[in-house]
C-alpha cells in the first residue's frame, strides 16, 4: 500500500496541529482507495456505463409509450432523473468496500496507526465522491449524444450539480455506517436488494401522477424523488407529479432528506469505527 501523504504544517514548536493531522491522514487514505480503480478498471468502468445502460433500456422498451403519455419528450424527463439515480446508486459499492477491508483486518490495522479517527470513513467518502463526478459526466455525455438538451441557465447548473453532490454524501455517510456495521460483505445482501425498490418506487423513470394514490404518495416521500424532481426543474425538463404535500414541497426535501441523512449517519459512521473491536 502505498503510504505517501501530503506535506503537513507544523507549528513554530515543531508540532503538528490536529486539523493539519487530520487532513493529511484523510488525504492519504483517499490517495490509497484511489489505487483501486487501476486494479479494478473493468469493474469500475461498469460501474460508470451502468446507469446508460438502465436509461437506454427504459428508452428503447417504454419511451415512446411514456414519452406520449408525458406529451413531450421522454428523454427530456428521463434524464434528470437518471443523474440523481447515478449518485444513489454507488450506495451498494460503498457498503461492500467498507465491510470487506472490516473483515479482511484491513480497517483493524489502520485503527492500530496513529492516525485521525476521521481519516479512513472520510477518505473512503471523498474517493467515491470522486467516482460520483465521473459517473456523473459520464452520464451527462452520453445524454447529449443521445440528444438531450438542458434548458438551463448557469446558475442553475452549478444548483444541480450540488443537489446531486448533496445526495450522494447523503448515501455515502449511510453506506459507510451499514458498511462497518456489517459481519462481512455476504450479510449486505437483503440490504442491496433494497436499493432497487427504493430507486423504483419514485419519481425517476416515470410521473409518480401515474401512480395509485396512496403508491405515488410513497414515491414522492421518496428523497430519490425530491432530488430528481428539483433537478427536472432546474434543468427545463418536463415538469410533472403527484399532487401530494412531498411533490409541491420537493426543493425543500431536496436539501432536507439528504441533510436529515448527514446529520444521522456521519457521526454515527465514525462513533462506529472508533469503537470497533478487533
Amino acid at each position: 500500500m502505498n503510504t505517501s501523504t501530503t506535506p503537513i504544517t507544523t507549528k513554530p514548536d515543531g508540532s503538528t496541529s490536529p486539523a493539519a493531522r487530520a487532513l493529511a491522514d484523510t488525504w492519504t487514505i483517499t490517495l490509497r482507495d484511489l489505487q483501486h480503480w487501476r486494479h479494478m478498471l473493468g469493474t469500475r468502468i461498469f460501474n460508470w456505463v451502468w446507469p446508460i445502460i438502465l436509461m437506454t433500456l427504459f428508452l428503447g422498451l417504454m419511451g415512446g409509450a411514456l414519452g406520449y403519455a408525458l406529451g413531450g419528450s421522454y428523454l427530456n424527463f428521463v434524464m434528470p432523473g437518471v443523474l440523481a439515480m447515478t449518485v444513489f446508486l454507488g450506495l451498494e459499492g460503498t457498503m461492500a468496500a467498507v465491510s470487506q477491508d472490516s473483515s479482511r483486518g484491513v480497517t483493524d490495522r489502520f485503527r492500530s496507526l496513529p492516525m485521525s479517527g476521521i481519516a479512513v470513513v472520510g477518505g473512503r467518502c471523498i474517493a467515491d465522491l470522486l467516482d460520483s463526478l465521473v459517473s456523473l459526466t459520464v452520464v451527462f455525455g452520453a445524454g447529449l449524444i443521445f440528444g438531450w438538451r438542458p434548458d438551463t441557465t448557469g446558475a442553475e447548473a452549478l444548483a444541480v450539480l450540488g443537489l446531486l453532490l448533496l445526495l450522494r454524501v447523503a448515501m455515502l455517510w449511510t453506506g459507510i455506517f451499514v458498511g462497518l456495521k456489517a459481519p462481512t460483505p455476504e450479510s449486505l445482501g437483503p440490504i442491496n436488494m433494497l436499493v432497487w425498490p427504493i430507486l423504483f418506487f419514485s419519481s425517476v423513470f416515470v410521473d409518480t401522477a401515474t401512480m395509485p394514490r396512496w403508491l405515488g404518495t410513497i414515491a414522492d416521500a421518496n428523497p430519490l424523488s425530491a432530488t430528481a424532481t428539483t433537478v427536472r426543474e432546474l434543468l427545463g425538463a418536463p415538469m410533472t407529479g403527484g399532487e401530494t404535500w412531498f411533490a409541491e414541497h420537493a426543493s425543500t426535501f431536496a436539501v432536507v432528506w439528504p441533510g436529515l441523512l448527514i446529520a444521522i449517519f456521519l457521526p454515527l459512521a465514525v462513533s462506529t469505527y472508533r469503537h470497533l473491536r478487533s
